[in-house]
């Protein structure tokens, strides 16, 4: 997980480059930029498949500058880039042909062999920015395995965060000025008067503008101004005045009624006329943004003139200024006949950081619960004396660092629950502005995969939020039925921020970490064996095909009795201590991995089991090999260090099955050069060398059939076909391995190797005679 934490600069830019195995990136622009952050990591970093959702954010829009990489796979198995703003990701749905260039949306992209990200200014939102890499989608990729199988891929990556120097300048060159509005109390004006604006929000009316009062500007050239809304405001209107030309046009044919004033308004992000949350015309009429978020806005103005005015020197000029209008204080909603409540944070106690509950103050909760009832909230006035149009409005804070937090909703009741929950990040929520919703099990916010409904019944509503953004949080509560009776059936309200949903649903262990400056964290469940998903709740075993593969998976391995019978039978009792050794050791590790009972700390039996493998696979191909028992003992010793550095090292790793077999082939030639050397060693010669090529032919036809000879009577043919025959089995078992079907073919690679084993050790024939005499040479 990479975190790049507080961009603060709206015109900052960001770079990533993501390179496979090369370490190389872009290097940072200075001059007119400042290189806010830098992060590289020069060496390659191992990305295995299934590792812990490491959730990284949706980035608003991507560009990859790289080649197509065709991989002939399911995008399920390819590594992947998410992305998402302010908070991080949890990456369990791709869509490969959807593209990179939406804005706002959740998306997931398979990761080529060369990737560039670039966001430009009028793309980035300041905030906290989560990037990561997933090996592996879907719910499996939580769940703790014994062994990863699949790909593992090495990447590098550099990361440059750009900005202007000037945070007033924006434009690819820093060249372009943004004009910040100062607000002030004002009086009412005329304008605003004519309006149905209750009077009460005139009362709270904040007048905005710019030091410099007239803007002048060629046709389609725009100005950017830029304010901020530090609280919860009702409503927001951009207004322009003294629209003129600051000389008359010769042609006279054109005059400043003509000239339309486009104005585009976004949200923490710079405008333009493609990318915009608002716009209207303000030669014509004001903008006007109801229940605007809390934040800085970006207002972009571009006069255009449909009859072109010929004359260079002819410019547009104007005023413009704002108006944010707020409820009192408690007061909130259409015509502010709501009432509002901001709540107030209480820490939990307790080792996970961050964790967090809200209550309203002095509203009959007990501090030291996160219950608190509804009905002393509720607003009893409604709007236009509609029935189902009173609302009561909750206001929250989540704190710089706690990005990574989930938000956990319940209400309970006794009888049936009459509200509806609507929920909007940085604003108030309406029918229409929210970002999650829940009305009943039917309507719902099931099109995002950050809201997790767990509960949903008449008397009991619980969801989560996942990785909920810092900043401030509005709850609005839509009351129903106004003729019930609070005192039959109270509702409480519990909210929370909670770093691991469902406290991992029992099911995992709750993992967290920092970035490196210590301020952010991001919270993960690492899921156990039967269970997966986000907060471990998705079964991907049954109970039963849990008892189902641990049984496979431990009884397997007394196939290890067959090659520990034929040792103990040919009193090789070197080799039935080892094979009797590694068949316990294979089944208290996999009895301990599948979580049935654990004799011996896990690591202990992982070494345990994969070396006393390799020690028995290698002691096969060397009892073989008819030697000495003084070299024998030597080439011992030698695999047994080495077999332990294995197992010590990284045992998992599948290369390991191809090492130890050619440590194994590699002992057995040793043994058979010792034997011939040892053998031939004392030959006489008794005929010298001779340019004859018939003899030299003669002699070796006679030692190749001593070869062949010597092998026929030394080994058991049969026995050694189906050795090689149990062996290709065991191989095969072995590449067919998936994290769905491990314990089906590793149970299978248990019997077959052992069974391999066995055949080969009932391969080798005690030689009583030679057959072939011995020749001079």
């Amino acid at each position: 997980m990479i975190v790049l934490q507080s961009i603060s600069n709206v015109n900052s830019k960001i770079i990533s480059d993501f390179k496979f195995v090369v370490a190389e990136g872009d290097n940072a622009i200075v001059g007119r930029y400042l290189v806010m952050a830098v992060m590289r990591f020069p060496r390659p970093l191992i990305l295995p498949t299934d590792s812990p959702p490491s959730n990284l954010p949706l980035l608003p829009s991507v560009f990859i500058d790289s080649p197509p990489l065709v991989i002939d796979l399911p995008p399920s198995s390819l590594p992947s880039v998410f992305t998402r703003i302010h908070s991080s990701a949890i990456g369990f749905t791709i869509d490969s042909d959807s593209g990179i260039n939406g804005l706002d949306v959740e998306q997931c992209f398979p990761m080529q062999k060369n990737i560039t990200m670039k966001l430009t200014n009028n793309q980035i939102s300041p905030g906290v920015w989560f990037i990561g890499l997933f090996n592996g989608i879907g719910p499996t990729r939580t769940q703790s395995k014994m062994i990863v199988r699949g790909p593992a891929y090495s990447f590098a990556a550099n990361i440059t965060v750009e900005a202007c120097t000037n945070s007033m300048m924006m434009g690819d060159f820093c060249n372009s000025p943004v004009y910040p509005f100062s607000c002030t109390t004002s009086n009412v004006n005329s304008t605003l008067k004519a309006t149905t604006v209750n009077e009460t929000m005139l009362e709270n009316l904040m007048t905005c503008k710019s030091s410099l009062k007239t803007f002048c500007a060629d046709e389609s050239v725009s100005y950017i101004f830029s304010f901020d809304i530090i609280n919860v405001a009702d409503e927001f209107t951009i207004m322009a005045s003294d629209v003129k030309f600051n000389v008359t046009p010769s042609n006279k044919t054109s005059g400043a009624n003509d000239v339309s004033l486009m104005c585009f308004v976004r949200h923490g992000s710079m405008p333009s006329v493609a990318s915009f949350d608002y716009s209207s015309d303000l030669s014509k009429v004001p903008l006007v943004i109801h229940s605007p978020l809390i934040g800085r806005w970006y207002i972009t103005i571009v006069p255009i003139d449909p009859i072109k005015i010929q004359d260079s020197n002819v410019r547009v000029c104007y005023s413009v200024e704002s108006h944010v209008l707020q409820c009192p204080l408690g007061k909130a909603g259409p015509n502010c006949t709501m009432d509002i409540y901001t709540l107030q944070t209480f820490v939990r106690r307790g080792p996970t950081p961050f964790e967090s509950y809200y209550l309203p103050v002095s509203a009959g909760a007990s501090y030291t619960s996160a219950n608190f009832p509804l009905e002393p909230l509720l607003s009893y006035s409604s709007y236009n004396g509609e029935p189902g149009n009173i609302w009561t409005y909750l206001l929250l804070d989540i704190p710089r660092g706690a990005a990574g937090g989930n938000i956990h909703v319940q209400l309970s009741s006794d009888v049936k629950i009459n509200y509806e929950v609507y929920i909007r990040f940085g604003g108030l929520p309406s029918l229409i502005n929210r970002d999650y919703h829940y009305v009943n099990k039917s309507i719902k916010s099931d099109t995002s995969m950050f809201f997790m409904l767990y509960d949903s019944s008449d008397d009991k509503i619980n969801f989560y939020i996942m990785y909920a953004r810092e900043g401030t949080w509005g709850f609005g509560l839509r009351y129903l039925n106004t003729s019930h009776d609070p005192s039959k059936g109270p509702t409480v309200m519990s909210l929370s921020l909670e770093r691991f949903p469902k406290r991992c649903s029992s099911h995992g262990d709750c993992k967290f970490s920092f970035d490196a400056s210590g301020l952010t964290s991001y919270s993960f469940c690492s899921c156990d064996r039967n269970h997966g998903g986000i907060d471990c709740s998705i079964e991907i075993v049954s109970h039963q095909g849990h008892i189902r593969q641990s049984f496979f998976l431990i009884v397997s391995n007394a196939a290890a009795i067959l090659p520990a019978y034929w040792a103990l039978r040919q009193k090789a009792l070197a080799e039935w201590v080892l094979f009797t050794s590694s068949g316990i050791a294979s089944g208290l590790y996999h009895a301990c991995d599948v979580g049935a009972w654990c004799a011996l700390n896990f690591n202990v039996l992982q070494f345990m089991d994969f070396w006393l493998s390799f020690m028995a696979v290698i002691s096969t191909f060397l009892y073989l090999a008819t030697i000495d028992e003084v070299l024998k003992r030597a080439i011992h010793t030698a695999v047994v260090i080495l077999t332990a550095l294995m197992a010590v090292t990284n045992a998992t790793r599948s290369s390991n099955v191809v090492l130890v077999m050619v440590i194994g082939a590699l002992g057995l030639l040793i043994g058979w050069v010792i034997e011939l050397s040892t053998k031939y060693r004392s030959l006489s010669f008794s005929v010298r060398f001779s340019l004859d090529f018939s003899q030299i032919l003669q002699v070796i036809k006679r030692w190749i059939c001593n070869l062949i000879g010597t092998l026929l009577r030394r080994y058991h043919w049969p026995f050694a076909l189906a050795g090689f025959s149990a062996l290709s089995l065991a191989i095969l078992s072995r590449t067919l391995e998936t994290s769905e079907n491990y314990w089906f073919w590793h149970s299978f690679w248990h019997i077959s190797i052992y069974t391999s084993s066995f055949f080969f050790l009932c391969s080798k024939a005690n030689i009583r005679s030679n057959n072939c005499k011995v020749f001079d040479i």
